[in-house]
C-alpha cells in the first residue's frame, strides 16, 4: 500500500511541474517551507559557482547504535520499551569536473519503530519524516546554545562544503563537545552557526562523491525520500504448525539524488534503499551487531540475492541502473506516467513498456515518487 506521503508527492506533480520551469527566479527556502529566505544577512549566502556539473553522487551511512532495549520497571527505575531506531544520514551532491562541490543536499532519516511491553509494533500508522521535513516540529532550537534548529545548521554546513573538494572537507577541524557530540566544527566560520555532530554528514558527501556518475546541462539538485515501516514484525509464539516469530524493526529508506536540466528533464539520476532491520529476542533485547557495517541494496552488489530468484537473472543494483537510465533525458512527468502493470500482491506496479520489460521486473512505485519529490525539493 502506497503511503500517504507518496500518495502526496503524486497528486501534487503537476504543479511541482509549473513551478519548476515557471519560477526559475525564485529562491525558495527548502530547509524551511514557507520561508521564502530566512538566512537574513549570513556573509555565507553567496551565489552558486557559474561552472557546469560534471558529476551527480548520493551517499548514505546507516546507523542502529541508538536502539534500546526493553527493560522491566524496577524499584525507582521506570519500564522502558523496545525501540528499533535507523539513522540514515543522506547527501546528494554535484561536483564539477575538478571534483568541487557545486551544490549538496543533506539530510538525515532518523526513524524509530516502537515496541509495547509484549513486543508489538505500536506505531505502523505514524507519519514518517526526516529532519528537514519536520523543521521547527524537531525541536533542536529550544536546546541550541546558538538558537538554531536542526535544518538551519544542516543548510550553514552546506553552504560551507560549496567550492570545495572532498578532500577539504573532510579536512574540516572538529572538536569534541560532548559523548553524543564527538565532532561539531571547530573552524571561526561554523562555530556559532553549526554545533551538531558532522561526521556522519561528511562521510555521506565522501560516499557521494566515490559512487558520482557523469551528468550533462545539469542545472539543479533534487534530494527525494521514502520511508517505510510497514516490514517491522511483531511478537508471535508459536503456535500449532505456525513456528515463533521474533520481533524485529525494518526501515526501508528509498532515496533518489537527482539532477535536473534547466527546462526540467533528468540530467542524472541515483536511487539506493536502505533496507535495514534490526532483531531482537522475544524478551525485547536487540540481538543484531549495532557495530557491523550497513550496507544498502546497491552496496550489498550480489549479496542482496535476488538474482537467483528473477525471471530475467538480474540483481536488484543491474535492474535500478537500468530504471535509472531510462529516466534520463525524460520530464518528471514522463517518468510518474510511465505505463506499469500488476505482476503479483507484492509487485502491483512493474515496468510495462518495451524498453524496460526485459530489463527491469521489481515494482518501481517508490522509485518513481522519490524522483518526483527531489524535482519539488530541487534547487
Amino acid at each position: 500500500m502506497k503511503s500517504k506521503k507518496l500518495l502526496a508527492v503524486v497528486l501534487a506533480l503537476s504543479l511541482a511541474a509549473v513551478l519548476f520551469v515557471g519560477c526559475g527566479g525564485t529562491k525558495t527556502d527548502t530547509k524551511n517551507p514557507g520561508n521564502a529566505n530566512n538566512s537574513g544577512n549570513n556573509n555565507n549566502d553567496a551565489a552558486p559557482p557559474a561552472t557546469a556539473a560534471g558529476k551527480l553522487g548520493l551517499g548514505i551511512v546507516n546507523s542502529i547504535a541508538k536502539s534500546k532495549d526493553y527493560v522491566p520497571a524496577e524499584g525507582d527505575q521506570p519500564e522502558v520499551l523496545a525501540a528499533g531506531q535507523v539513522d540514515t544520514a543522506m547527501a546528494a551532491v554535484l561536483f564539477d569536473a575538478d571534483g568541487k562541490i557545486l551544490k549538496v543536499d543533506i539530510d538525515n532519516a532518523q526513524t524509530v519503530v516502537k515496541f509495547d511491553a509484549e513486543m508489538k509494533v505500536t506505531n505502523r500508522d505514524e507519519v514518517l519524516k526526516t529532519k528537514v521535513e519536520k523543521g521547527e516540529e524537531y525541536g533542536m532550537k529550544k536546546a541550541s546554545s546558538i538558537g538554531k534548529e536542526w535544518y538551519e545548521q544542516i543548510d550553514e554546513l552546506e553552504k560551507w562544503m560549496v567550492g570545495k573538494t572532498v578532500a577539504e572537507v573532510k579536512a574540516l577541524k572538529t572538536k569534541e563537545r560532548d559523548e553524543s557530540h564527538p565532532a561539531v566544527p571547530d573552524v571561526p566560520e561554523l562555530t556559532s552557526l553549526v554545533t551538531i555532530s558532522v561526521e556522519d554528514y561528511i562521510a555521506a558527501v565522501e560516499k557521494a562523491w566515490n559512487n558520482a556518475v557523469d551528468v550533462e546541462n545539469a542545472d539543479k539538485l533534487g534530494l527525494g525520500q521514502e520511508i517505510s515501516i510497514a516490514k517491522s514484525k511483531d511478537y508471535a509464539p508459536a503456535e500449532g504448525d505456525n513456528p515463533e516469530v521474533l520481533p524485529a524493526a525494518q526501515v526501508d529508506t528509498t532515496i533518489a539524488a537527482t539532477a535536473f536540466t534547466a527546462d526540467g528533464k533528468v540530467a542524472g539520476v541515483i536511487i539506493d534503499t536502505a533496507q535495514i532491520v534490526v532483531n531482537f529476542d522475544k524478551d525485547g533485547k536487540v540481538t543484531s551487531d549495532k557495530t557491523a557495517p550497513l550496507k544498502t541494496k546497491v552496496e550489498k552488489g550480489d549479496e542482496y540475492g535476488m538474482k537467483k530468484v528473477s525471471t530475467i537473472g538480474k540483481e536488484w543494483y543491474e535492474q535500478i541502473a537500468e530504471l535509472q537510465k531510462w529516466m534520463v533525458g525524460k520530464t518528471v512527468s514522463e517518468i510518474t506516467g510511465m505505463k506499469t502493470k500488476e505482476r503479483d500482491e507484492s509487485h502491483p506496479a512493474v515496468p510495462d513498456v518495451p524498453e524496460l520489460t526485459s530489463s527491469v521486473t521489481i515494482n518501481v512505485s517508490e522509485y518513481l515518487a522519490v524522483v518526483a519529490e527531489a524535482s519539488q525539493k530541487a534547487k
